[in-house]
């Protein structure tokens, strides 16, 4: 697709992609949660103090972490391991942030690094824009439906703890929910719920939509993915999205010092206590490659 092709694609509304289609009782539900999320941030302003909006800050980075080290790397590519304590807790903290079980949701982005930013890929920009941010979250046959189910997730479908979190996620969140109100009341519940889940769930999606359309590319990958410094404030460390998909087998995603990665420095205090191992990044030789080919394919296009 040319430059104008992007464009329009980015102005796609989210009516012109679900006018018609059918829903099924998951996508009503994953709508139900999505939309109850959104309503419940808005308290935010009318509830506020400063307790809750600390509960909120810590429930950030517990759930936000959990998505970008456990799903995202640990999971997802086996960037590192952990003891399978450690690997179990972590996954917990991502659960609670109600982005789907550890089983969907590493299945889904195995998929998209499998059909990156073609027609299979779930969650593309090619798509349009509100489409690879949440539309896609809406549309369970785009996920699943074309893959023929989650057969890409047989290590995780393998282990009775990660079963468990399938088909009981939603739940973790609503008990969690349940302590911060007996804990703090309603203003626990607007900013350790729906200020929380809204910063955390967006930041995860901002990697599908903003990271495949601004930026830059660093390296050549036959995809849309770029590099973008906000997005990495905000997603811990998420945004070196071209780093990333040149090299998607490493723990660390800003490989330049100035890159900043807080999900990689993480991972390296895990390290340095002997917890996290077979940590896995670019050698230099493969980063000299990687670099000739971007270059040869640059001057290509001259």
């Amino acid at each position: 697709m040319g430059l104008p092709g992007i464009w329009v694609a980015l102005l796609m509304t989210p009516r012109a992609r679900f006018r018609g289609r059918k829903w099924n009782l998951l996508d009503l539900v994953t709508a139900a949660v999505f939309a109850s999320m959104h309503v419940l941030a808005l308290f935010g302003p009318f509830y506020f103090n400063w307790s809750a909006l600390w509960v909120a800050l810590a429930l950030v980075y517990v759930t936000g972490l959990g998505i970008t080290l456990s799903y995202h790397r640990n999971l997802a590519h086996r960037s590192f391991r952990l003891p399978k304590l450690l690997e179990y807790l972590f996954a917990y903290f991502a659960v609670l942030s109600a982005q789907g079980s550890p089983i969907d949701w590493v299945s889904t982005h195995r998929y998209h690094h499998q059909y990156t930013d073609t027609e299979k890929d779930a969650h593309s920009p090619l798509k349009g824009f509100w489409f690879s941010h949440m539309g896609w979250i809406l549309d369970s046959n785009a996920r699943f439906g074309r893959y023929g189910g989650l057969r890409n997730v047989e290590d995780l479908k393998r282990q009775a703890f990660y079963r468990f979190l399938h088909n009981t996620y939603l739940l973790h969140s609503i008990i969690l929910g349940g302590i911060l109100y007996a804990v703090g009341g309603f203003p626990f519940i607007v900013w350790g719920m729906g200020v929380r889940m809204v910063y955390v769930f967006h930041g995860t999606l901002l990697v599908n939509s903003a990271g495949h359309i601004w930026g830059y590319q660093a390296w050549k990958t036959s995809d849309l993915s770029k590099n973008l410094w906000w997005l990495a404030l905000v997603a811990f460390g998420e945004g070196w999205h071209n780093n990333h998909h040149a090299f998607e087998y490493s723990a660390r995603q800003g490989l330049e010092w100035w890159q900043f990665d807080l999900t990689w420095y993480i991972i390296k205090f895990l390290e340095a206590l002997g917890l996290a191992t077979d940590v896995k990044v670019p050698s230099e030789a493969h980063k000299k490659r990687k670099a000739l080919e971007t270059k040869t394919t640059m001057a290509a296009m001259k």
